[in-house]
């Protein structure tokens, strides 16, 4: 999430503040991820954050402009949290530089830094990490729980800087829920999947729901806040929750997964929340808002049901993107 520069403030607060309660709001869901899935996930946040404000700094020193007054506003230590949120737990140390990098130079300092921006910058260097590395982005660990134990703290950070998993790792790597539900569609009902599966939680993906969880206590405190507004992550969720539901037929072998699941699998709540709300790619109108963020939840179903790609989040935010414009347009409040 960023937020426009223009007078560097929003709703009587300053861009800064509402960078810092947003940070705030991430705690519980990164918590969630560091209990259930190591350090590995800290790390991440630590390493990119540290590379984001390099990155930025050079960036903004190239260009002439202030860098203690931009780097200040903690829109790039935003982008690295949300980015490290997104990576796996296992992501070397150049995989975490390369997205970071793309997403501070590429996506945001050259089309003009904060507010300029046409697309999502975490969510840029996501979707070209992915495209260009899919067998390091689609490496993790099995939750807590799952009967295998996470790496120590000084493993986490031997897997981290050594590049490639250390003998004894690679014996508890595993895919997402979301993955296997694709891979056993028509093979397993839903109930027995969940039965056998070690990666099922009590109601949706083990480690992810209460991740999932916390990026919603999250998102309630920004909505509370003001920060955001309700539209997108209630259309989102919704349109989401209906693409499930329209698909469920009671966790049969023909079935992809509930709402509930597919409500706390993945980046849900993350994207709901965190991501798609971003007021400088998102539609502004009221209607806007509402069909962008509806948008994006089908396109979540769509691409988590029918594409390669494990969750398909990133996707369906950028190409809501590059929708919000044409959305704007066609949703402007009519002259009497």
């Amino acid at each position: 999430m960023t937020l426009p520069t223009s007078s560097r403030s929003h709703a009587g607060h300053s861009v800064a503040h509402l960078m810092q309660l947003v940070l705030l709001a991430c705690l519980p869901g990164l918590s969630a991820l560091v209990f259930f899935f190591g350090w590995g996930v800290l790390i991440n946040v630590v390493w990119l954050s540290l590379w984001a404000l390099a990155f930025e700094a050079a960036a903004l020193y190239l260009r002439k402009k202030p860098i203690g007054q931009h780097l200040g506003d903690y829109s790039a230590l935003l982008t690295a949290v949300l980015l490290a949120l997104a990576l796996p737990p296992t992501a070397p140390w150049w995989l975490g530089l390369c997205g970071i990098a793309f997403a501070i130079i590429v996506a945001k300092q050259c089309y003009g830094g904060l507010g300029h921006n046409l697309f999502n910058p975490a969510m840029v260097g996501y979707a070209v990490l992915l495209v260009a590395f899919p067998a390091p982005m689609t490496r993790w660990l099995l939750p807590s729980g799952a009967g295998a134990a996470l790496p120590s703290f000084s493993d986490s950070i031997a897997l981290f800087f050594g590049g490639e998993p250390y003998l004894g790792i690679d014996t508890y790597i595993g895919a997402t829920l979301l993955d296997s539900v694709a891979q056993h569609h028509g093979a397993q009902t839903i109930h027995e999947f969940r039965a056998s599966s070690p990666l099922a939680g009590d109601f949706a993906a083990l480690g992810w729901e209460w991740a999932n969880t916390g990026f919603l206590l999250g998102g309630v405190f920004l909505l509370q806040r003001r920060v955001i507004g309700w539209h997108i992550p209630v259309a989102f969720l919704g349109a989401l929750s209906l693409c499930a539901a329209l698909t469920w037929s009671g966790g049969s072998s023909a079935s992809f997964g509930s709402p509930v699941m597919h409500l706390f699998s993945g980046a849900t709540m993350l994207g709901a929340f965190f991501i798609a709300t971003d007021p400088v790619t998102a539609a502004t109108t009221p209607r806007g808002r509402l069909l962008y963020g509806a948008l994006i939840g089908a396109l979540v179903f769509v691409l988590r049901v029918f594409s390669h790609y494990p969750d398909g989040v990133a996707f369906a935010v950028l190409l809501g993107n590059l929708a919000a414009p044409s959305i704007d347009l066609y949703t402007q409040p009519r002259k009497a």
